[in-house]
């Protein structure tokens, strides 16, 4: 759970740092320009840049010391107009007294100063009501929010989402409510749909995209909480069990707050926050290379895929991501047209255990096909999903979603992270695999095993791969 909220702290924190620093050079900039519009300034001379430089060095102390971030989602126009105001009078004593101790007065002017500090309040405070706007209007209701499944009883439901309403929390979004005492599945509370009872609540979990799930069951029985928990974790997903419910033995992974409801909250594993950033760093610099690298690449393909067969250069398909949620993955075409017909005439012939389709020598594959298989060419347009945030470099593969449908809870777990273009089954010898469950194992050691050194060697390991020839489709 401290990970957990520590992940969201650092991004609102830093993205209001950022938004501050970007404030103080606009509102610097169109000071000095204001104050000296046609006039000789004194740019070449010390006291301009020493202040710009002073400021941005005091707003991150500002920040750190006085707390200025806290509850910034919580406060009203009205309360933030009043932090902003107390920010700015803090620059404002702080640059004058800078100036003072330092002499600086023939080299800055005063005038310029409160030129900066009245654009900068106005700046400040539009960019701070802009950022919230986006992070509950946009971030919340974007695939990049946790989806949240309720799990609660009908007398407790209001309450409930009263409760986490309140808590204003733009990191989140409530996709789904299941009431374990009755059956109103079909039915909305508060514009959120009730998808579930006791009877279905794990196939829902299973079928739905959840990310976490927040369990308030005060008169739950032990064996059903256990049940409910160990089938949550089996699928990856993270689970908050309010502290109410203290009579299950299942270890948790930490004690703290969700919605200022005190939870014990259990998971497999969470990747440390900054990791993941650096891995979302890697993807995007990855995926633009790998971009410029498939538009280079995509003229000659595209007139050999035309000349070969029929059809569309690009193929798309929609595939299922990190916790159930769906996109849509692109391809260069590497079969006939009607491929997807063709399917069900050779699932006899399936050589995979498993709910997943492959066979040796498939006749829907064109002769060019064959070629953009073996070199692994026809992914190359995946960077596409790379660099939308759909898929990651390293990570597990999306099934589709009639894969997906076959899936049990402890497949399910594979998708509790980003997929990636290439894995360990990949790097494995994929065509040597035959039974799914051997998949899932490889996939599982990734997820439980993840650092940035092994996804680094899984990359070389690809690219040596594709260099030999070994284990391509």
């Amino acid at each position: 759970m401290k990970i957990y909220n520590k992940k969201y702290k650092f991004i609102e924190t830093y993205g209001l740092l950022m938004l501050d620093f970007l404030g103080i050079t606009i509102a610097y900039a169109l000071a000095y320009l204001i104050r000296f519009a046609g006039q000789q300034s004194p740019l070449g001379k010390e006291g301009v840049p020493q202040v710009y430089i002073f400021l941005l060095l005091l707003c991150p102390f500002y920040s750190l010391l006085a707390d200025g971030y806290k509850y910034f989602n919580q406060r009203g126009y009205y309360k933030e107009l009043i932090e902003v105001l107390k920010y700015e009078l803090t620059l404002f004593i702080a640059a004058s007294t800078y100036i003072y101790i330092f002499r600086l007065e023939q080299g800055f002017s005063r005038l310029m100063l409160g030129y900066f500090i009245i654009i900068n309040s106005c700046i400040t405070y539009i960019g701070r009501i802009a950022f919230r706007y986006f992070l509950n209007s946009y971030y919340k209701r974007s695939k990049n929010s946790d989806k949240i499944m309720v799990i609660t009883t009908q007398q407790d439901i209001e309450m409930v989402i009263n409760h986490i309403d309140e808590d204003n929390a733009w990191s989140y979004e409530i996709v789904s409510v299941a009431l374990m005492d009755v059956c109103r599945i079909g039915e909305t509370i508060r514009d959120i749909p009730i998808v579930a009872d006791k009877t279905n609540v794990i196939e829902e979990a299973r079928q739905g995209i959840i990310d976490v799930v927040f369990i308030y069951y005060p008169d739950g029985d032990k064996h059903e909480l256990e049940w409910l928990v160990q089938s949550l974790l089996a699928m990856g997903v993270m689970c908050h069990n309010c502290i109410e419910n203290l009579n299950i033995s299942t270890p948790y992974s930490s004690i703290g707050k969700f919605a200022d409801f005190p939870v014990l909250t259990y998971t497999m594993g969470v990747i440390d926050y900054r990791w993941k950033l650096v891995k979302k760093l890697m993807d995007l610099a990855g995926g633009m290379i790998g971009l410029i690298f498939t538009a280079v690449i995509t003229p000659f393909v595209a007139v050999a895929i035309k000349l070969d067969s029929p059809g569309p250069v690009f193929f798309r398909q929609t595939r299922v991501g990190k916790n159930g949620r769906r996109f849509q993955i692109y391809k260069f075409r590497s079969m006939y047209i009607d491929a997807e017909k063709r399917k069900s005439e050779l699932m006899q012939e399936n050589e995979m255990h498993g709910p997943i389709f492959k066979i040796k020598d498939d006749p829907r594959i064109t002769r060019v096909g064959r070629f953009l298989r073996k070199t692994s060419i026809d992914e190359l347009p995946q960077f596409w999903n790379v660099v939308k945030g759909d898929m990651s470099l390293v990570g597990t593969r999306p099934p589709t979603e009639e894969e997906f449908g076959q899936y049990n809870i402890y497949y399910k777990r594979r998708l509790s992270i980003t997929p990636g273009l290439t894995g360990m089954w990949q790097v494995c010898g994929r065509s040597d695999i035959t039974d799914f469950d051997e998949i899932v194992k490889l996939d599982l050691k990734y997820i439980d095993e993840w650092s940035m050194a092994q996804d680094i060697k899984i990359l070389l390991l690809t690219i040596g791969a594709l260099l030999f020839g070994r284990g391509a489709e």
